[in-house]
């Protein structure tokens, strides 16, 4: 009788940072950017770039989804030594949490201690439009999935990890304060996360909105658990590519998220290097 092996994440992810480490050499870096949908341009910006592909790299996501190309890179921007995941899976690609905890831990075991989390989102905000920004100040769990449920490993963090500032508060303070130096219009929200892949039905958006939630998406609210769960600072912003459905006139797309990304990555990547030089300053 034959059964499938459980894989085994931990020498998944040593061997994840040991090839990271053969590659990058020196460059220690203390901080992650994962790009969102559309947004892996900001990681063309890096001096003295070392790509790796995630298919080198075990227990890996393997994006299968339009404008996640499944790299990471390192390199350094403005002088700032830092880690770029270009592509992420989602949980509606069926992969369930493995691939996310092995991305996540892997960072942590090359020394990552700050993890900066982008993603594509639909606005409940008129204030933010297609195009706009959001910080995240904060997360509500609508996936019906926690990556942390099974059994702990304690040597990655408690059973019970506490999420009151799961959005760090210094951290956003130096975001939206880049954003104000370069006159970027960004506010501050709650992040909805959905599992999907369908979009959010009108019923769905307005619940979201009574619950307290300022954009909605398929990313994100897993990976920033995870972070939390073994020590890492999470920060990050929504670029919005559209309203959500029953707020605005538009057909829902990835086509048209994809489109808008773009226009909102551009203001992100202006907005993430100001952050890096701000935040590098800052320790």
């Amino acid at each position: 009788m034959f059964c499938c092996k459980k894989p085994d994440l931990n020498r998944d992810i040593r061997k994840s940072a040991d090839v990271i480490r053969g590659l990058i050499h020196n460059l220690n870096p203390k901080i992650a950017v994962v790009l969102g949908s559309g947004l892996g341009g900001l990681a063309d910006r890096v001096h003295g770039a070392v790509e790796i592909p995630y298919s080198l790299l075990p227990g890996f996501p393997r994006p299968s989804v339009q404008g996640h190309e499944g790299k990471l890179v390192a390199g350094t921007i403005e002088g700032v030594p830092v880690v770029f995941l270009k592509g992420r899976v989602h949980l509606y690609e069926g992969v369930g949490p493995a691939p996310i905890k092995v991305m996540i831990r892997t960072l942590k075991t090359l020394g990552i201690d700050t993890l900066f989390l982008s993603n594509a989102a639909g606005s409940l905000r008129t204030e933010a439009p297609a195009g706009g920004l959001i910080a995240i100040a904060d997360q509500i769990n609508l996936t019906g999935l926690n990556p942390l449920v099974g059994p702990n490993d304690e040597d990655w963090g408690p059973r019970f990890p506490p999420m009151d500032n799961a959005w760090d508060a210094d951290l956003r303070a130096l975001l939206t304060g880049a954003a104000k130096k370069l006159n970027i219009p960004m506010i501050e929200g709650v992040y909805a996360g959905f599992m999907g892949p369908t979009f959010e039905t009108h019923a769905e958006v307005r619940m979201a909105k009574i619950l307290g939630a300022d954009s909605v998406g398929m990313s994100t609210v897993a990976e920033c658990i995870m972070a939390r769960h073994c020590g890492l600072k999470v920060v990050g912003c929504s670029a919005i590519t559209n309203m959500a459905a029953g707020m605005g006139t538009d057909e829902l797309s990835h086509d048209q998220t994809i489109e808008w990304a773009a226009v909102a990555g551009e203001k992100l990547s202006h907005v993430v290097v100001q952050f890096l030089q701000d935040w590098h300053a800052a320790r």
